[in-house]
């Protein structure tokens, strides 16, 4: 006969210690042919907070107001799709700018080097709730090493490449879109930061740089705006981003 094991005595899941390092649903256990009580409830929580953070909205006021500690205007913009529903059945207006939008920056158009851009994207709740820190590193990072920066612009029903029509009309080098990413279901908080130089309408997603999942559980404030600022002092050095600008920074520096 099988011996019981009981108490104490059961074996700890040998998967046990990977979960310190992934937020992934791994090790969930099951009983019978299904998963725990508890690890279904999880599941469906952070579904409906995928669900949310998809149909969040940029809480734009208390954004303004938090910005006004970078002394740089702010520039409120919205993309051709109307609505949410809009935005997510037809992705190509999202990467369009309205008219009255286009007006808007021709009339600040400079010489910039930068163009910092915040669009909701898929998760206007990262950008609300993670936005200032990041650019609290960024922004210092950049006004430091003399870069000029054109006003801050937000976007709403945004997606990356109406990044391209916002820099190209302030006549800016180089573009930064910080957008709310697809939400997980370990994640609804992300922020993606996509990178290009010479932007311009028309290009695709080769001549961008991308950096992800950057959240307080994910890449830290810190670490982003380093890697932002290391790909966009590369970018003005070799003219260039995207599939031809490498991330070479740990290596340089021999970590």
């Amino acid at each position: 006969m099988d011996k019981v094991v009981k108490g104490s005595d059961i074996p700890d899941d040998p998967i046990d210690h990977l979960k310190q390092f992934t937020a992934a649903r791994i090790g969930l256990g099951r009983v019978g042919a299904s998963i725990p009580t508890k690890q279904m409830l999880g599941f469906k929580l952070a579904h409906a907070h995928a669900r949310d953070a998809v149909y969040s909205v940029l809480d734009v006021d208390t954004l303004t107001n938090d910005l006004k500690q970078f002394n740089l205007p702010v520039m409120l913009l919205h993309s051709k799709a109307e609505n949410r529903a809009q935005y997510l059945q037809r992705p190509d207006l999202g990467r369009k700018l309205k008219k009255s939008s286009a007006n808007q920056l021709k009339s600040q158009a400079g010489n910039y080097d930068v163009c910092l851009i915040i669009a909701d994207g898929l998760s206007a709740s990262a950008i609300n709730e993670n936005i200032t820190g990041l650019l609290a590193f960024l922004i210092p990072l950049l006004t430091d090493a003399k870069f000029s920066i054109a006003p801050l612009c937000f976007v709403e029903q945004g997606r990356v490449a109406v990044s391209d029509k916002i820099a190209h009309h302030l006549n800016a080098k180089l573009s930064v879109i910080l957008i709310g990413e697809r939400p997980g279901l370990s994640s609804a908080d992300s922020i993606g930061a996509y990178l290009t130089y010479e932007p311009k309408p028309g290009l695709t997603d080769e001549s961008r740089n991308c950096i992800s999942n950057i959240r307080p559980l994910g890449l830290k404030f810190k670490p982003a705006a380093e890697k932002i600022f290391y790909l966009i002092q590369e970018a003005f050095r070799i003219k260039l981003s995207g599939v031809g600008l490498k991330d070479n920074q740990g290596l340089l520096s021999g970590k």
